[in-house]
């Protein structure tokens, strides 16, 4: 856990069976929509895998909303970065979360299983970034497709996409392992092939 500490980025803030959302401890600091993050469960500890499919920042006051400040009513103008040097408060008054799809989970070795965990990551938590031998690791299946795939409510053959973008790029061969990939979207999706086409399409654009 302590070694896993400075890593972190954030903590569990909503639990379920099936995803988690974090806030980060920084503005912005949420890791790219695709990436592999994993949490932790309390008991017994297990480290649970999801994927990154929304990020969000918003106020942090329930209900609250975000302020125009770029103008004011006595015609002052501010651009970009400027309300933010502008307003050093808005750290404070700003939360960005980000919410996973869990698609497994493991002892944070070599041994990852491809279904959902019997208990959901530990509210209050530690998220971290899963480290590039992680997700090549977690990648050496293409069985968290099917979970991505089925998933409602997520822009899942987005997520689907990125995911194997960002999953090519720590592969020695990139391009045989998207041609893997393809093939097993192929098998996943062989009665729809409009869908997996604009998938595999969003594949190839995003190279």
């Amino acid at each position: 856990m302590n070694q896993q500490a400075p890593q972190r980025i954030g903590e569990v803030i909503t639990s379920s069976t099936t995803h988690f959302t974090a806030g980060t401890y920084k503005l912005f600091a949420a890791p790219p929509f695709g990436s592999l993050v994993k949490a932790q469960t309390q008991t017994p500890p297990t480290v649970i895998y999801g994927l990154v499919y929304e990020i969000c920042t918003s106020s942090r006051e329930p209900g609250g909303k975000a302020l125009v400040r770029g103008k004011t009513y006595s015609g002052r103008e501010l651009h970009n970065q400027e309300i933010y040097d502008e307003n050093p408060d808005l750290p404070e008054v700003l939360q960005t979360e980000f919410s996973a799809i869990i698609v497994g989970f493991g002892d944070g070795q070599e041994r990852v299983n491809y279904y959902l965990p019997p208990q959901p990551p530990t509210i209050h938590y530690d998220v971290s970034p899963c480290s590039p031998k992680e997700a090549t690791t977690f990648s050496t299946s293409f069985a968290f497709l099917r979970t991505v795939l089925l998933a409602s409510q997520i822009p899942s053959d987005e997520l689907a996409a990125a995911t194997l973008r960002t999953f090519a790029q720590n592969q020695p061969n990139p391009r045989a392992y998207l041609i893997a990939a393809g093939k097993e979207l192929a098998r996943f999706l062989k009665e729809d092939y409009d869908r997996l086409t604009a998938i595999v399409q969003r594949i190839e654009l995003g190279k």
